[in-house]
């Protein structure tokens, strides 16, 4: 039987910031977190290293009528990254990549004014970028962030989860520059089992604490 590692995303966020102690007060430090489950646990690793926290939105393009195989994705910044293996193996067309790529941005611009409301998205460029989720079971989702990321021209990209599947992190150290994962459980089988709480964040809590970061820096800034 599995026993939980953690409470909560919460505590799991403080445990992480605790284990990426050593970028404390960088300047050019910025976290970056998955929507929805990975904002609470950026938070706390924002708060614990004195960052500033935004949220990175990715949609996956999914292969029509295969759409859980990735062709590519699309990010926050107007980024567009695609699979070439898959998109030439399976000969897709550059029509139907465009037809994914504007649904899926639809969605994409809905949730960056959900979520971000009038600020603008985060300047990637010579930051050091910290991507935080709350796990990663297949990792595709991530994988699809740090490429985006990485187009931005940041100096570095940190991949920090409390949580992952020992393979997917080993898969992301070939693609990033550092990866955090503080337990790769075996069998790792779903994120959710590893949290005593996995209550699903809503739009309005990522909302909330994005509020409530912003407000943080607001004070801390002379």
């Amino acid at each position: 039987m599995n026993h939980p590692l953690f409470h909560d995303r919460v505590q799991a966020g403080q445990a992480l910031g605790a284990a990426l102690d050593g970028y404390a007060g960088r300047p050019d430090l910025l976290v970056l977190a998955l929507p929805r489950g990975g904002v609470p646990v950026g938070l706390q690793v924002a708060r614990a290293l004195r960052a500033p926290l935004d949220v990175f939105l990715v949609r996956k393009l999914g292969v029509p009528g295969h759409e859980e195989l990735a062709m590519g994705a699309i990010a926050s910044g107007g980024v567009r990254v695609l699979n070439d293996e898959v998109v030439s193996l399976l000969s897709i067309p550059e029509s139907v990549i465009e037809a994914a790529a504007e649904r899926e941005g639809r969605e994409l611009e809905r949730r960056e004014r959900e979520y971000r409301d009038s600020r603008p998205p985060p300047d990637v460029r010579g930051r050091a970028v910290i991507l935080v989720d709350d796990g990663l079971a297949t990792g595709s989702t991530m994988r699809a962030a740090a490429s985006a990321v990485r187009a931005l021209g940041p100096t570095s990209v940190t991949v920090a989860v409390p949580v992952a599947a020992a393979e997917i992190c080993q898969q992301l150290r070939r693609e990033v520059d550092r990866v955090v994962c503080l337990a790769t459980p075996e069998p790792f089988q779903a994120v959710g089992l590893w949290y005593q709480d996995f209550s699903e964040t809503s739009d309005a809590e990522v909302r909330e604490l994005l509020a409530r970061a912003a407000d943080t820096r607001a004070i801390e800034e002379p």
